[in-house]
């Protein structure tokens, strides 16, 4: 496991291209046959992939974690981007579709993870830090119902499909889903905002050969990194997190921190980025 420390907002305006993308963007993550996981100080995330292949592929006990096993004082939501797979629980199968969801709580033990017989799951995992048990869940994407958000004049018509939230999969502090855009728009999360309260990481995933700007740091000294299929960007609580890309993609939002309230953000207009 990984482990990331953060650069002060003073820092990181200083910060070269590749330092920049080596303090806050994680490539890489899916690998044939592993599990990639790292654990940040940000709100103490732990985010991870998996790419399974032949054999079952077990969520292992890190002593970067400080416990005996994973989830014995942390909860964990898992997201599969692409082909069926499976997630097993305490000996419990659970079938994941594409963009299904499973959510784990506070003490389960022996999780492990395995491609289905007609192509490649690929499961995309946030796990953070919890004081409650809740039960393990699936939401079925088929059954995440949202309207669309945005203005099309814009360029940012976009629906926000959640899963683990206040009035979805309930969970001790762990929000999660993921964005998709309608045809012809290309701009997330714009106007920008920033989370004084929270953490907040995306991971950009279908966006084939093309590539996502993406805009981070404080809203008058902002930074970008150009980021490219699944790969994901971490961001603090200080840092704007908003992007536009050259084609048609989807991203993972997940958050942690002092609460579920989906709309606490601090705004940052337009006219007041630099």
């Amino acid at each position: 496991m990984k482990l990331h420390y953060f650069p002060s907002p003073k820092q990181t305006n200083v910060l070269s291209t590749e330092e920049l993308r080596e303090n806050f963007l994680i490539e890489g993550l899916f690998q044939p046959g592993q599990i990639n996981a790292h654990y940040t100080d940000l709100d103490r995330m732990i985010v991870g992939g998996v790419l399974p292949t032949g054999a079952l592929i077990p969520l292992p006990s890190y002593k970067e974690t400080g416990t005996s096993f994973f989830l014995e004082r942390r909860e964990i939501g898992i997201l599969n981007l692409a082909s069926p797979g499976a997630v097993t629980v305490a000996g419990k199968r659970h079938e994941l579709g594409t963009l299904d969801c499973l959510y784990v709580g506070l003490g389960e033990k022996d999780i492990s993870f395995e491609n289905g017989p007609n192509g490649q799951a690929a499961f995309y995992f946030v796990s953070t830090p919890a004081h409650a048990k809740y039960p393990t869940t699936i939401m079925r994407r088929a059954d995440v119902k949202t309207d669309p958000i945005g203005d099309v004049t814009k360029a940012n018509r976009r629906r926000i499909n959640k899963y683990i939230h206040i009035d979805g999969i309930k969970s001790c502090q762990l929000v999660l889903g993921f964005t998709e855009f309608e045809p012809g728009s290309v701009w997330n999360t714009m106007p920008p905002h920033t989370h004084s309260r929270r953490t907040e990481v995306y991971l950009y995933f279908d966006v084939a050969d093309q590539m996502v700007v993406h805009l981070m740091g404080e809203p008058k000294a902002t930074r970008h990194l150009v980021v490219r299929d699944r790969e994901l960007v971490l961001s603090p609580a200080w840092s704007i997190h908003a992007g536009v890309g050259t084609a048609s993609y989807r991203f993972v939002w997940a958050m942690g921190g002092d609460n579920q309230v989906f709309a606490d953000m601090d705004p940052a207009p337009i006219s007041e980025l630099r």
